[in-house]
């Protein structure tokens, strides 16, 4: 590593994220399941398959249009397991909260989280609550683990992507990130722009109902669409190829990343899963998430190659071709 200080850049989930992982983090920590840098871990135990996932929220501000800190804190944590094809069972809650927090806010955020688990249909079993001097910590940060079942058949991993794949995402892109930015900004639009954080675990069901063939699935979190590709293919040791005008984002979204100077594909997402698939299945995969109520405006986005392993390309609507590296610095901290 260059530096010899964390920065914000290191919880990017991009280039600077991946380096402090790999070259630091997985030196002291290293095993195989770890090693497998999948949103969850996944192991055997008294002849069944189990997930586990665990992820820390510190978005700020707690509250936004389409959620809040805790409703994320469930959302993600439930997703982080869906990814691995697992049932999300139990979760448990960590919370560290600075003095002075109003407790008519912790008790929205608490129906909030309740409310989640039961759409999501997982059990909160087991917690913490810790509370740090004023200005030791801002506000609240929470702390989600969960825990699911794997069913036998199912095999779903980073590496498992293969060259003729179809590459799916379940709807727009870069809702939550943008949504963020303009309230920390107090930026208006015609149109009110909302966090897209929502449970994917029924969809993922769904989709394992009508395919053996998902290969990899993904929530593009921090790092979006662009660094979350570029794992995969690294993982994978393929190419990607993307098709901008394939890509759907709303127009209010796309305006205000024109405006703002910022790339969509690298805003975080927390409602949206990529899903790297056969090509034979891809339509009725699609179809199938289309169906689910957070999956209408879901579109097959590109395609897996052999060329450029661990590259991703998109074509562009005006037909050249440019990389679409890992997020490189920090487009927005506290996303999530």
């Amino acid at each position: 590593m260059n530096t010899d200080k964390i920065l914000l850049d290191h919880g990017s989930g991009g280039r600077a994220s991946h380096k402090l992982i790999t070259e630091l983090i997985l030196h002291y920590f290293s095993n195989p399941i770890l090693n497998e840098m999948n949103d969850s871990a996944t192991f055997s135990m008294n002849g069944g398959r189990l997930a586990f996932s665990t992820d820390s929220y510190t978005v700020d501000p707690i509250f936004f249009p389409g959620g809040d800190i805790g409703e994320l804190a469930i959302n993600g944590t439930v997703n982080d397991l869906a990814m691995s094809g697992a049932i999300p069972l139990y979760l448990s809650v960590g919370f560290i909260i600075e003095e002075g927090f109003p407790i008519a806010d912790l008790e929205k955020i608490l129906i909030s989280m309740n409310r989640a688990a039961e759409e999501a249909n997982v059990k909160i079993v087991t917690g913490d609550t810790k509370v740090v001097p004023k200005h030791a910590a801002d506000k609240i940060f929470i702390n989600t683990s969960g825990i699911g079942t794997i069913p036998d058949s199912v095999d779903i991993s980073g590496k498992n992507g293969k060259p003729g794949d179809k590459i799916l995402i379940s709807g727009t892109i870069a809702d939550h990130g943008i949504t963020i930015l303009t309230q920390r900004e107090g930026l208006k639009f015609d149109s009110p722009l909302q966090s897209d954080s929502a449970p994917l675990n029924r969809m993922v069901a769904e989709m394992m109902t009508v395919s053996k063939q998902i290969h990899v699935l993904r929530d593009p979190t921090r790092g979006g669409v662009g660094t979350t590709l570029n794992e995969i293919a690294s993982q994978s040791n393929v190419g990607m190829i993307l098709f901008e005008e394939q890509l759907p984002m709303q127009e209010e979204v796309s305006g205000a990343c024109e405006l703002l100077g910022l790339d969509p594909l690298y805003l975080a997402n927390e409602g949206k899963l990529l899903a790297v698939v056969s090509e034979n299945d891809a339509a009725k995969i699609l179809e199938t998430i289309q169906k689910n109520k957070y999956g209408k405006e879901a579109a097959i986005i590109g395609e897996v190659v052999e060329n450029n392993p661990g590259k991703v390309f998109i074509k562009t609507s005006i037909g050249g071709t440019r990389i679409v590296d890992m997020l490189t610095g920090e487009q927005l901290p506290r996303i999530c």
